[in-house]
C-alpha cells in the first residue's frame, strides 16, 4: 500500500509538471508566432494584399479540405505539394528569371556559374531580410519581389480554377478540377499560402534563422538545419539511450519480484451477469465493424487516387468524391470507430467494476448510440458539401470541415461531440461510483481508470480552445493537444486500466500487482508523453524552445517501447494458465500484436522521424503515413477489435466462435498492414527523403519526382498488401456476423452456471433484451 500511494504521488507530480511545462512553453508559441502584416506593400506604397486577405485565405483553404489537400508547414496531406515549400521555391525561381533575363538576357540556367552564384547571394538577401514593421504593421517587398510574388499567384490561380493547361498537373496532385471555383477565393488563398511562405523564410529578428527554423530544406533562399537543430537531435539520441539504459537496470533488478498466483478453475467472467446497459452496448461493437469497413473502403478509393489522379480505372469518381472527400473521411473515421470502441469498452465495463445498474442506465447508452451515429453521418455529409463549395466561409467552419487533419469535422458537430463525450463521461462516473467508495486493493485500478474516463470525456473540448481565424502556430499547438495527449496519450491510459482490470477480474494477477504496474507504466509514457507534445510543433512557426522541450521529452517515450517484447511475452502466457483461457486466445493474440506494433510503428518508425534533424528533411513525406498507419491501425485499431472481441465473448457466450474466420482476420489484417509498410509507404518514404536532403523538400513532394516510373509502380504495389489486409477485415466482418447469428443446437443461456460466483449485484438483469 505504502508503494502504491507513493506511485500516485509520482504520476500526480509528473501530470503536474508536464502540463505546466506544456502550458508555459505554449504561452512562448502565442507570443512569438509569425506576425501576419495588415498590409503587404512596394517601397511605393502599392498595395499587394491585407490581413483580412491572409486570414480569409486560411478561410478558403480550410473550406476546400485543408490539410487534406496537400500541406502547409508539413502538416497535411502527401500527394499534392507542401503548398508553403512550393509557393517558397516557385517565388524564389520567378526571381531568379526576372533578375537574369533583365541583367543578362537569358535564362538563368544558361548563366554562367559566376553569374548565378550573385543571383542567388542577391536572392538570399531578399527573401531572408524580414521586411516587418511592427509600429505600422506592414510588411514590405520590393518591387521586384512583387512581380516575383504576382506571377507565382497567379499560377495557383490556374491551378485551383479549370485552366486546361494544367489539367495534368491537377491529376498528379489528385486535386479535382476547379476545386476554388470563385476567382475572388482563389485570390484570397494565394495571400494565405504566399504568408505560410514569407514566414518561412523572412529571418525571426535576432536569431539569424526563419520563423519556422528554416524548415524547409531550400538551398535556393538559405535554408538549411539550424545549430540548435543538430544540437538538440544529439540531445535527443543521448537521452534516448539513457533512458532505455536506465529502464533496463530497473526492470533487471526488479525482475521476479511479483510470483504469480493460481489461474482460477473458472472462467470468473463466465459469472457476470449482463445489465440491460451491458447488453445495448452490443450494437456498438457492431457500428465499430460497419465504420472499420466503410474506412477501409474509403482508404483503397484514396490510394488510387495517388496512381490514377481523378480516376478509379478510368470511372472519373473523383468528380463527385474528390481526394479530399475520400481522404477526410478515411481519417476522420478512423478516429471514429477506434474511439467507438472504447466508449464501448467503457460502458461494458463500468457497471461490471461498480457492481451494480444505475437506474436509467440502458436509456442513456442508447441515447448517446443515437448521437454518435448522427454526429459521424452528420459531419461526413458536412464535409463533402464543404470541400464542393456549397457553403460560405463562416459556415463551412461551423458546419462543414475545419481543414485540419484529426479535427476536421465541422465546428458544430465537434461541440455535438464533446456533448456526447460529456454523456458518456456521466453515464461511466454513475456507473463507477460504487467501485470508487469501496476500500479494497482493487480501488487503485479503479482510480486510473476513472481518471483516464475522465480525461478522454473531458480533454476533446481543448480542440474548441481556437477558432476560424485562429493564428495558424497556435492552431497547431491545441490541435496536438487533441491529436497527441487526447488520443495517444489518455486513451492509451484508459486502455491500459481497462486490460489491468480485465485481467485482475480473470483472476490472471493481483489486483495490487496490477495498480503497480499500470501506474508505473502511466507515468513513464506520461512523463515523457505530455511534453513530448512538442515535437510536432518544431516547424509550425514556434521558438527554439518548443524544439528544445520537444526533442528532449519526446525521444523518451519510446523508452518504455523497449520492454514491449517481454510485455508481449507475458500477455501471450496468460492464455496458457488455465484451460478456460483458451476462450479469450484471439484477443490476447490482438493484444500480443498491440505490442509488436506498439515497438514497430511508436517506436522505430516514430523515432525514425523524431529528432529534429531527422524531422526537418522527412515533414510531410511518406515516412509519416508509415508511422500513422503502424501506429494508429496497429496499436489503437487492433487494440479496439481485441476489446471488441472480449465484449463479444460476453455478450454471446454460447456463439460459435469460428476460429478459422478470426485466423484470417488476424494475420490478414498484420500481414497487410506490413506489406503496405514495405512494399509501398516506406520505400516511397525513404527515397523522398533522399530527394530532401538533395534538393530540397519541395522536390521530394513535386510531381517531377512522384510522377517518376519507378515511384509510380511502388505505388502500385500497395494494391498487394492492401488486398491483403482487405481479407482479413472480410473475415473479421464474417466472424463478427457468425458471432451474432451462429449458435449451437440446444445452447444453454447466457445465465452463469452453477457454483460460479457472479461480479454483478443485480442478477435479475440477465435476462435483459439487447437493445
Amino acid at each position: 500500500m505504502h508503494n502504491l500511494r507513493r506511485l500516485w504521488l509520482a504520476l500526480a507530480a509528473v501530470i503536474t509538471a508536464g502540463f505546466l511545462i506544456l502550458g508555459f512553453t505554449g504561452r512562448e508559441v502565442y507570443r512569438k508566432a509569425p506576425p501576419i502584416p495588415e498590409r503587404v506593400e512596394t517601397p511605393s506604397g502599392r498595395v499587394l494584399l491585407t490581413k483580412d486577405d491572409i486570414l480569409d485565405g486560411q478561410l478558403v483553404y480550410q473550406s476546400i479540405g485543408g490539410q487534406q489537400v496537400g500541406s502547409v508547414w508539413g502538416h497535411g496531406a502527401y500527394q499534392a505539394p507542401d503548398w508553403s515549400a512550393d509557393w517558397l521555391h516557385r517565388e524564389a525561381e520567378a526571381q531568379l528569371a526576372l533578375w537574369s533575363q533583365r541583367e543578362h538576357g537569358a535564362p538563368f540556367a544558361s548563366l554562367p556559374d559566376e553569374a548565378q552564384a550573385a543571383l542567388k547571394a542577391r536572392l538570399q538577401r531578399t527573401m531572408r531580410h524580414n521586411g516587418y514593421d511592427a509600429a505600422t504593421g506592414a510588411l514590405t517587398v520590393p518591387e521586384d519581389r512583387a512581380l516575383a510574388i504576382e506571377e507565382t499567384a497567379a499560377h495557383y490561380r490556374a491551378l485551383f480554377g479549370d485552366e486546361p493547361s494544367l489539367a495534368g498537373l491537377r491529376e498528379s496532385y489528385a486535386l479535382h478540377t476547379a476545386a476554388v471555383p470563385d476567382a475572388g477565393r482563389r485570390d484570397k488563398l494565394t495571400a494565405f499560402f504566399f504568408w505560410t511562405s514569407w514566414a518561412a523564410a523572412a529571418e525571426r529578428p535576432g536569431t539569424g534563422a526563419s520563423y519556422t527554423n528554416n524548415w524547409p530544406h531550400e538551398p535556393l533562399v538559405g535554408n538549411v538545419p539550424t545549430s540548435a537543430n543538430v544540437i538538440w537531435s544529439i540531445v535527443s539520441i543521448v537521452l534516448l539511450l539513457a533512458g532505455i539504459g536506465a529502464l533496463v537496470w530497473y526492470h533487471a533488478f526488479r525482475r521476479g519480484e511479483e510470483p504469480s498466483d493460481p489461474a482460477p478453475a473458472r472462467d470468473p467472467l463466465a459469472g457476470w451477469v449482463l445489465t440491460p446497459s451491458m447488453r445495448a452496448v452490443g450494437k456498438y461493437c457492431v457500428v465499430v465493424v460497419a465504420l472499420l469497413v466503410l474506412q477501409v473502403t474509403l482508404g483503397v478509393l484514396t490510394a488510387h487516387y495517388t496512381v490514377e489522379g481523378n480516376e478509379v480505372f478510368g470511372l472519373p469518381l473523383g468528380e463527385i468524391l474528390p481526394y479530399a472527400v475520400t481522404r477526410t473521411w478515411h481519417v476522420q473515421l478512423g478516429v471514429f470507430w477506434i474511439a467507438t470502441a472504447f466508449l464501448a469498452t467503457g460502458l461494458f465495463l463500468a457497471p461490471a467494476v461498480g457492481g451494480r445498474e444505475p437506474t436509467g442506465q440502458r436509456l442513456g447508452v442508447n441515447v448517446l448510440f443515437g448521437a454518435l451515429v448522427l454526429v459521424v453521418f452528420g459531419s461526413l455529409a458536412g464535409e463533402w458539401l464543404a470541400i464542393k463549395q456549397r457553403f460560405s466561409l463562416e459556415t463551412s467552419f461551423w458546419f462543414g470541415h475545419q481543414g485540419y487533419e484529426y479535427v476536421d469535422l465541422g465546428r458544430a458537430f465537434q461541440i455535438a461531440l464533446f456533448g456526447g463525450l460529456a454523456l458518456w463521461l456521466f453515464l461511466m462516473l454513475r456507473a463507477l461510483w460504487p467501485a470508487l467508495a469501496r476500500r479494497d486493493m482493487s480501488r487503485h485500478i479503479v482510480l486510473l481508470f476513472t481518471g483516464a474516463t475522465v480525461a478522454i470525456g473531458m480533454f476533446y473540448g481543448v480542440g474548441l480552445f481556437y477558432g476560424a481565424k485562429t493564428h495558424l502556430s497556435v492552431m497547431e499547438y491545441w490541435r496536438w493537444w487533441v491529436v497527441h495527449l487526447w488520443v495517444e496519450g489518455f486513451m492509451e491510459v484508459f486502455a491500459t486500466a481497462a486490460i489491468a482490470f480485465l485481467f485482475t477480474r480473470l483472476g490472471l494477477v493481483r489486483p495490487d500487482s496490477a495498480a503497480r504496474a499500470a501506474i508505473l507504466s502511466t507515468c513513464i509514457f506520461l512523463i515523457s508523453g505530455i511534453p513530448g507534445t512538442f515535437h510536432h510543433l518544431y516547424f509550425s512557426g514556434t521558438p527554439v524552445s518548443v524544439m528544445a522541450v520537444g526533442a528532449s521529452f519526446s525521444a523518451l517515450e519510446v523508452v518504455p517501447l523497449v520492454l514491449v517484447g517481454m510485455e508481449a511475452h507475458e500477455t501471450w502466457q496468460m492464455q496458457h494458465r488455465s484451460g478456460w483461457m483458451q476462450a479469450y486466445r484471439w484477443p490476447i493474440q490482438f493484444f500480443v500484436a498491440v505490442a509488436f506494433w506498439n515497438f514497430v510503428g511508436a517506436g522505430v518508425f516514430g523515432f525514425l522521424i523524431n529528432p529534429p534533424i531527422a524531422l526537418y528533411y522527412m515533414q510531410g513525406l511518406n515516412t509519416t503515413p508509415v508511422h500513422a498507419h503502424a501506429a494508429l491501425f496497429g496499436v489503437y485499431g487492433l487494440l479496439s477489435l481485441g476489446l471488441v472481441l472480449v465484449m463479444l465473448r460476453r455478450l454471446r457466450p454460447d456463439a460459435v466462435w469460428n476460429e478459422a474466420r478470426l485466423r484470417v482476420a488476424f494475420w490478414g489484417m498484420n500481414g497487410g498492414l506490413g506489406l503496405m509498410i514495405l512494399l509501398s509507404l516506406l520505400p516511397i518514404g525513404l527515397a523522398q527523403a533522399w530527394a530532401s536532403v538533395e534538393r530540397g523538400l519541395w522536390y521530394a513532394r513535386s510531381a517531377e519526382f512522384l510522377q517518376q516510373p519507378v515511384l509510380e509502380a511502388l505505388r502500385w504495389m500497395r494494391f498487394v498488401g492492401d488486398s491483403l489486409f482487405i481479407v482479413g477485415v472480410a473475415a473479421f466482418v464474417a466472424f463478427v456476423a457468425g458471432v451474432f447469428t451462429r449458435r449451437p443446437a440446444g445452447a444453454a443461456s447466457a445465465k452463469p452456471a452453477a457454483g460460479e460466483v457472479s461480479g454483478m449485484a443485480t442478477p435479475a438483469a440477465s435476462g435483459a433484451p439487447a437493445t
